[in-house]
């Protein structure tokens, strides 16, 4: 189900239904004292109301839900999280159109984008690699055009993934946490981006299907939904909800 396309659908309809009534049926109906109809009443409460969430949720900010386990520790199962729409430019909803460029994904960003094999999937991953980079993934660790990327092993994590290892990266400015499963194998090579596209990596680096594997590859830039700035909220029900989720930056 497209959400954008039903919300783009529906503003649309709404506000006709509600111009055509004001510019030809309303004067004739006002004469003959005859009642508004239920639809044009309709359209005329809900036409603002979707207009705005239309506008902010395309252009501003859209709330995402966590579904996998594929971006911890950084983030959570159940983390409710507010994505930046207008950081890497202004698009068209549906359409994905860029109209007013304002900048560019950086490496090390939290990034959600639409899967080039189903675009209606939303995936979101941290950007590795930028287009034109080497990236290479060996023995957990990730190197950048033949230069390592700084990791520490900082001991057992004791988070929803017994067994982990949790670890310390530094991707250009970004220092944050990653995880590692020992015995457990992830796919490991060398990758080239080509133009206009980016590497995605989970950082749990052997539970997450990203870049590394057929089905996801290398994101086109017109893919790019947003960037993960907030969590707003973490409750994967039925378990309680984790009030000290509530507000936490995302980096």
């Amino acid at each position: 189900m497209d959400f954008a396309l039903i919300l783009v659908v529906a503003t649309g309809l709404t506000g006709l239904i509600w111009a055509a009534d004001v510019a030809w049926f309303r004067a004739r109906r006002l004469v003959g004292d005859a009642p508004e109809p239920v639809i044009v009443e309709y359209a005329r409460s809900f036409f603002p109301i979707l207009l705005v969430v239309l506008v902010i949720r395309s252009f501003l900010f859209e709330p995402f839900r966590i579904p996998s386990a594929s971006m911890m520790p950084t983030l959570l199962i159940g983390d409710f999280i507010f994505v930046n729409k207008f950081t890497y430019g202004l698009r068209l909803p549906v359409l994905n159109t860029e109209i007013l460029d304002l900048g560019s994904p950086e490496r090390g960003d939290v990034v959600v984008f639409r899967l080039p094999a189903d675009p209606s999937t939303n995936y979101i991953k941290r950007l590795v690699g930028l287009p034109g980079d080497s990236i290479t993934y060996l023995n957990n660790q990730v190197f950048v055009n033949q230069q390592a990327v700084p990791v520490a092993l900082t001991g057992p994590y004791g988070g929803d993934q017994p067994g982990s290892i949790l670890g310390r990266e530094r991707l250009a400015r970004h220092d944050h946490s990653v995880l590692f499963m020992p015995g457990r194998s992830s796919l490991e090579g060398t990758f080239i981006v080509p133009k206009g596209h980016y590497f995605m990596m989970g950082d749990n680096r052997d539970n997450s299907r990203d870049s590394r594997y057929d089905g996801v590859g290398m994101i086109p830039d017109r893919n790019v939904v947003g960037k993960a700035v907030r969590v707003w909220m973490n409750w994967d029900f039925p378990g309680m909800p984790r009030w000290g989720r509530i507000g936490q930056s995302i980096d």
